[in-house]
């Protein structure tokens, strides 16, 4: 039995798909903000108690772009693929 304050989810898995800039500050010239990380793991810990099956996937083109690798002999496909780093809770 829900309580009326409390959530009911719309579906029971979801798939977040997050760009890297997300995590970005420009203001303080970090890629990663621990504050804004923070945050974020927040949002999708909320997600997780309220019962939803959770996979994330976060782009890291923040941190390393494709076509970066490219001026070091690396191919395009290979350095977007590198720039991605997912991670899963089920």
């Amino acid at each position: 039995m829900n309580r009326e304050n409390e959530a009911v989810p719309k579906y029971k898995r979801v798939l977040l798909k997050l760009s890297g800039e997300v995590f970005q500050n420009r203001d303080k010239g970090l890629s990663i903000d621990p504050d804004i990380t923070l945050a974020v793991g927040r949002q999708v810990a909320d997600l997780i108690h309220m019962g939803v099956q959770t996979a994330v996937v976060v782009g890291g083109g923040n941190i390393f772009r494709g076509i970066s690798g490219q001026l070091h002999g690396i191919s395009r496909s290979s350095g977007d693929y590198m720039g991605t780093v997912s991670y899963t809770h089920l």
